[in-house]
């Protein structure tokens, strides 16, 4: 993005720094300077922090007044982020801002407090936080296709990208020429985007070794190749091929609204009414706006679908055909009511089809997001090894799909047989 948008600078912005080698004093410094009426009551303060994230520190800020029930300092509470180390190599920080803001506006995310020199502050949104035993309930996998297609139908992405006008280069040394040159990939079509993010993310693989060259070459010519074969995959009904798109639905970003509650019946009831032949529907929303960016649709899905086996890569989970299936409808029929249009099943074969065709994408970029992460990283996870899986991801899909596998007489890998039952 050329400039800071407008949402970006509409949002108070706070000069202070969150210190994790002094978290309780920086983030109370920051707290309080949101609610200074706060340090009154300092004692009463306190800071619970998560762990379902291996980026950030998220911690919620509670006020326990004498005389207020739980429900009442929760709906008080605030959410800070702080971003992990070295990651505005990943994520675009002002973008991420801009997704947030529209998100809210559009009652789709928690309200936006402020900014800090390294995260946010952000209304706390009360709920359950999935697992990936959670996401694989139909129950909760039907609210995510429900809000999913909400968001796709809604969400303009022209909050957070420009049309592309730069001509595409010749060759693949051109495009690493610079990171500016990474626009020229996706001709004509809004940026950034999953193809530019990934291209960005391939420039900054370390190159210190001529092992890690040479990977980051294949990679770059992998990501060629990707987009040869994906750009110019339709939208749905032959709509913009790139929607609003979240990017990262693992199961920590969803949230499971409490129930019954007023607000939770409001906001479930035009989507639940699409579904009621299927069975129960839980509200759910989507939390963390890093990786938001246009995309297709068929990713953001595919991606979804790659998380239901959580950072352990349990590929013995994944939805099969037939659940995949029955997603897709949910997802069409919410995103069709959320856009005025008709439902066709056509448009679900064509879908299905399209996500099929992506389902190999989602390691790939995992699988570079994790070798940075693995150089810049101060968090205890192993992600090198995580890259390595979720590469082998991509290599086994790309087998499949140029019939290289089938050629080789090879065994069919784990991930690639259960995406095949029915």
């Amino acid at each position: 993005m050329g400039s800071t948008s407008p949402c970006v600078d509409s949002v108070r912005h706070i000069p202070l720094y969150y210190d994790s080698s002094d978290s309780y004093n920086s983030a109370l410094k920051l707290i309080l300077t949101l609610r200074p009426e706060w340090s009154k009551t300092t004692d009463t303060i306190e800071f619970v922090k998560f762990t379902d994230g291996i980026t950030n520190t998220l911690l919620q800020a509670l006020n326990r007044i004498p005389g207020l029930s739980e429900a009442q300092v929760e709906e008080d509470s605030i959410l800070l982020r702080a971003y992990g180390r070295g990651t505005d190599v990943l994520i675009d920080r002002e973008k991420e801002t801009s997704s947030h803001s529209l998100l809210a506006r559009h009652g789709l995310a928690p309200t936006l407090y402020a900014r800090f020199e390294n995260g946010l502050l952000y209304k706390f949104l009360r709920g359950s936080v999935c697992s990936p035993e959670h996401l694989r309930r139909p129950e909760v996998w039907r609210g995510v296709a429900q809000r999913l297609g909400q968001w796709h139908a809604t969400l303009p992405i022209s909050n957070i990208s420009q049309v592309s006008a730069v001509p595409a280069p010749d060759t693949v040394q051109n495009r690493c020429a610079s990171v500016e040159a990474t626009d020229s990939l996706t001709p004509g079509k809004p940026i950034p985007n999953l193809w530019t993010t990934m291209q960005k993310w391939i420039l900054a693989l370390p190159t210190s070794t001529s092992t890690e060259t040479s990977r980051r070459d294949v990679l770059q010519r992998e990501l060629e190749w990707l987009i040869q074969q994906l750009l110019d995959t339709p939208g749905i009904g032959g709509s913009e091929p790139f929607v609003f798109a979240h990017c990262d639905l693992l199961s920590g970003n969803v949230i499971i609204e409490p129930s019954p509650s007023s607000a939770s019946a409001s906001r479930r009831s035009s989507a639940s009414e699409v579904s009621e032949e299927e069975g129960p529907v839980e509200s759910v929303s989507f939390i963390d706006y890093e990786y938001t960016t246009p995309a297709p649709a068929a990713f953001d899905i595919a991606n979804h679908f790659a998380e239901w086996g959580g950072f352990d890569c349990d590929f013995s989970v994944l939805p099969t055909r037939s659940v995949r299936r029955a997603f897709l409808r949910e997802y069409l029929r919410s995103y069709n009511l959320h856009s005025s249009r008709a439902y066709k099943e056509a448009e679900l074969d064509e879908l299905f089809s399209q996500v099929d065709r992506f389902r190999g994408v989602p390691g790939f970029y995992w699988g570079i997001w994790a070798l940075i992460q693995a150089k810049i990283s101060l968090i205890d996870f192993d992600y090198a090894n995580y890259a390595e899986i979720r590469l082998g991801e991509y290599w086994a899909w790309k087998h499949e799909y140029t019939g290289e596998r089938k050629a080789k007489g090879s065994k069919l890998p784990l991930r690639e047989e259960r995406w095949a039952q029915e």
